[in-house]
């Protein structure tokens, strides 16, 4: 690894840490959050040609606190911002004295940081993206871009969120017991929300964008961390390692889409992959168990089967079963009918499938279409499966997917039945 590189990962990993401190210190998260960025900034342009200094969390603090104190004194409009900074800081942090000079508190607020990023007065998307740049380091250009919108749109979002965490004046801390688990709920959902954008992009030419599954995988790593006992925490960190297991097998040479069934095993991440199913298989006999961990169950009999045929489909079926007892939801649904027409019959399968027609949550989706065309294909109904593989392409709306849909249509167009 190039020091370059060495630094970039230690600054991300550091970030909230050094907000987190910023925050718990001064009490303005938007003004906290640029200097941090600042700071930032500076590691990176200065330590690959330095060298790290002795104690980069402390320097970095430094220089941020430096940044804000800056930042604040050349506000003349904001003066009630810097008397209330001021009341909260040492004359000596006033003072420019070497940015390593000070130890810093041991103290990490990352998670305490991530909550906050999740508060219930930001917009889901506001959350996403607040959690990205504040927690996950991102810069917003990179944030954009995982999330094709332009920069200035994706800024604006940013500022908006800071603004309405300002205004709700919730300080950095956890939330009381009270609403904690409904709160953590929501920071698993956004975590899990960026993992499924960045495995398979919602929009645009590309199938998937690997860095923000990256970044959702080493968020979710430190929430794990944070919080080891959790077992949803552990469950939703195994489902994105055994999902992400099969990423380089899932596209071929030209870019397109490889479904499950025909990708090349041996191309897994059988690293991820035992990581996966041991954190899963240690985490299930708590009792405790949650959807997350019910889906990284059924990931673990997939990435178990050497080959497709060895799927183990009976116990993902019950599997699915379960899941949508305890969390019912169409997609859920959706997938339990491949494993019932894998079970009982792709007729079986399709009877199923006939009662999400009427839900507007999936109705026009074309995941819903794609499965039906592909039990129909199943049942050597080539025509009807063309027909609806079609459809399905022309409401997908990634050019990987429509492009792979629209050669399944193509390919039963010539074939007999």
């Amino acid at each position: 690894m190039s020091e370059r590189h060495r630094v970039e990962d230690l600054l991300r990993e550091l970030a909230p840490q050094v907000l987190g401190t910023l925050v718990r210190r001064y009490g303005v998260f938007d003004t906290c959050e640029d200097a941090v960025q600042e700071a930032l900034l500076a590691a990176a342009l200065q330590w690959p040609a330095e060298g790290i200094p002795a104690g980069p969390r402390a320097w970095l603090v430094t220089v941020a606190s430096r940044k804000l104190v800056d930042q604040v004194r050349s506000e003349q409009a904001r003066r009630h911002r810097e008397d209330r900074i001021a009341l909260a800081t040492p004359q000596a942090e006033l003072l420019s004295r070497a940015a390593d000079a000070e130890p810093v508190t041991d103290r990490d607020d990352s998670l305490a940081l991530l909550f906050l990023c999740c508060h219930p007065a930001l917009s889901r998307p506001s959350r996403i993206a607040l959690t990205l740049r504040a927690v996950g380091g991102l810069t917003t250009a990179q944030i954009a871009a995982a999330f094709l919108v332009p920069e200035a749109t994706m800024a604006q979002r940013i500022s908006r969120a800071k603004q309405t965490l300002k205004a709700s004046g919730t300080p950095l801390r956890m939330p009381e017991a009270a609403d904690r688990a409904e709160r953590l709920a929501e920071v698993l959902h956004v975590l899990y929300l960026v993992f499924n954008e960045g495995y398979t992009t919602t929009d645009g030419a590309d199938l998937t964008a690997p860095a923000l599954s990256a970044e959702a995988i080493r968020l979710t790593r430190l929430l794990h961390r944070l919080l080891p006992d959790d077992a949803e925490t552990a469950g939703l960190l195994a489902l994105m390692l055994l999902t992400d297991a099969r990423r380089p097998a899932r596209i071929g040479p030209d870019g397109d889409l490889v479904p499950l069934a025909e990708q090349d095993r041996g191309r897994w991440d059988r690293r991820l992959v035992a990581e996966g199913i041991d954190l899963i298989s240690r985490t299930l006999p708590r009792g405790q168990v949650g959807p997350y961990q019910l889906q990284a169950a059924i990931a673990a009999v997939h990435d178990e089967a050497e080959h497709v045929d060895a799927t183990d489909w009976p116990q993902i079926l019950a599997l699915y079963e379960l899941l949508e007892h305890i969390s019912p939801n169409p997609m859920v649904t959706l997938n339990r009918s491949v494993a019932v027409a894998m079970v009982h019959g792709p007729s079986a399968g399709l009877d199923l499938l006939g009662t999400l027609g009427s839900d507007k949550r999936t109705a026009r989706h074309h995941r819903l279409l794609a499965t039906r065309a592909h039990l129909l294909e199943m049942l050597g109904r080539h025509e009807a499966a063309a027909d609806a593989y079609r459809e399905a392409a022309r409401r997908a709306v990634s050019t990987p997917e429509r492009r792979h849909l629209t050669a399944r249509a193509a390919r039963l167009s010539t074939a007999p039945g």
